[in-house]
């Protein structure tokens, strides 16, 4: 039994190494013991192990910001199941893409839960100030305590020290620490809890807090999901919660009870352009939204429509793609991308390693727009006024999801995304900023591929689309590690 004991600081990097060394003197995944930090006890160390065929390793594009992922999991089978995986990629290099497969879907859960971690502790972390000012420099000392359910501690180093690299500051986890003193980062393992105490800036935070809770918008079960009961004790606004829901029902029938006032110009103009009622106290979710856009009557488009044609995915989706405007099957179903140009874009995606159960998709204009053709409908470019009428749902969705990375599927897209549809040929490939705070990734629409009438061209334009998708899924890995 070959025995790897991997160190707790460049874990990623060693375990690669390792599983080329592995892989090249030939050795089975079945006859290797991995740990992290410590060996496990009882194991021969220093045994041959029985010979596989050595392998010279290649890996798919997406393969190294998986790995990397899946390695920050606490799941202590989580490097023999990478290194299986490795093996078995070098007779099925399209072996990440299947979602079918049952090993591919376990390490797929954990790259998910890993992210999902990554995210939480965006989103949790709470810096507390710590001593005077540096009298000389006048930099400001932070400390912060968090509690992830895995190893992100190293992959999450990065992102703070680039969030706030104007302060020192310490952040510090059961498994390791993240130390930044204005010019370099270090790693600490085991690092002490701070001191408990509180700092002007959580009254502040807790002032702020309390003035943007809503009370018509609380739902206790989903607030509990995005912001779980073990993360509170660490949050100075938690303290604030239990008093917040308990009072919402008398603060939201004060509410409905008070005397409207005058609206302004400016918010009748508003009304008037949206020109839909809107039920406030609906959830912001995307079945909440849904439910709202299905009665949505901005423009013209919903009267001929069969129906709204929202988007889907996970609510913490990173990538969000958006195309168009729903086609006739969409329209006739209700879901995005379930015609021919869905299933192109679903096998292109398989090809690049991007998983499309995780990635939330939706369209530009929610209706379809069509010209009666017999008994076809032919599909019609929406006009710019319809793309700024439903720009509203489409903020709405990312405001929701919150990605980290948009795609823009197309020129109505690219248009509704960054508010300039022009020219995508010439500005395909590119990141370019958009209207919602991400990057916006530039790609054509996959019906753009199935109109082409050379076969030739055809097969070489998806060719590129699936190149277009790997930059994408490694960007991705990039912005969320």
């Amino acid at each position: 039994m070959r025995v790897v004991v991997l160190p707790r600081i460049g874990t990623s990097e060693a375990w690669r190494a390792e599983a080329r060394a592995l892989a090249g003197e030939g050795v089975r995944p079945e006859d290797v013991s991995w740990s992290r930090g410590e060996a496990s006890p009882g194991l021969l160390d220093g045994m041959s192990a029985p010979s596989g065929t050595p392998r010279t390793l290649t890996v798919p594009r997406a393969f190294p910001n998986f790995a990397d992922a899946v390695i920050c999991h606490s799941d202590p089978e989580r490097f023999a199941l990478l290194y299986a995986l490795l093996l078995r990629l070098q007779d099925r290099p399209g072996l990440l893409a299947d979602r079918a497969d049952p090993q591919v879907g376990r390490l797929r859960k954990l790259e998910k839960a890993v992210h999902r971690d990554m995210h939480k502790m965006k989103a949790f972390v709470r810096f507390r100030e710590v001593g005077a000012p540096d009298p000389e420099t006048g930099r400001r000392s932070f400390v912060s305590w968090f509690e992830p359910d895995h190893y992100i501690a190293e992959a999450m180093a990065g992102f703070f020290t680039r969030r706030f690299a104007s302060m020192s500051w310490i952040i510090a986890t059961p498994d390791m620490g993240i130390a930044w003193d204005g010019t370099r980062s270090e790693l600490i393992p085991d690092p002490p809890r701070p001191p408990d105490g509180e700092d002007a800036a959580e009254d502040l935070w807790r002032t702020y807090y309390a003035n943007i809770f809503n009370p018509a918008r609380l739902m206790v079960k989903a607030m509990q999901s995005e912001m779980p009961k073990k993360y509170w004790r660490n949050l100075p606004e938690a303290r604030l919660i239990p008093d917040l829901i308990a009072s919402a029902p008398a603060r939201v029938d004060a509410m409905r009870a008070a005397e409207a006032s005058e609206p302004t110009p400016t918010a009748v103009a508003v009304a008037r352009r949206r020109e839909t009622d809107m039920d406030l106290f609906l959830p912001r979710n995307i079945p909440g939204l849904a439910k709202e856009a299905a009665g949505c009557t901005r423009c013209p488009l919903h009267g001929p429509a069969t129906q709204t044609v929202f988007g889907e995915g996970p609510e913490d989706a990173p990538l969000m793609f958006v195309g168009e405007q729903p086609g006739d099957n969409e329209d006739l179903e209700g879901r995005p991308f379930v015609g021919p140009a869905g299933q192109l874009f679903d096998a292109c995606a398989r090809k690049a390693g991007i998983d499309r159960d995780a990635a939330y998709v939706t369209n530009a204009v929610k209706h379809f727009k069509f010209t009666p053709r017999g008994k076809s409908r032919i599909h019609q470019r929406p006009s710019a006024g319809e793309v700024s009428a439903c720009r509203w749902w489409l903020e709405s969705e990312a405001e929701v999801i919150r990605p980290a990375l948009f795609v823009a599927l197309g020129a109505t897209a690219l248009h509704a995304l960054t508010g300039d549809g022009k020219g995508i040929l010439k500005r395909r490939g590119s990141f370019e900023r958009g209207r919602f705070g991400a990057p916006v990734f530039v790609t054509v629409h996959p019906s753009y591929l199935l109109r082409l009438p050379d076969a030739s061209k055809r097969a070489e334009e998806e060719a590129r689309f699936v190149e277009d998708l790997a930059a994408v899924q490694e960007e991705l890995g990039r912005l969320v590690a």
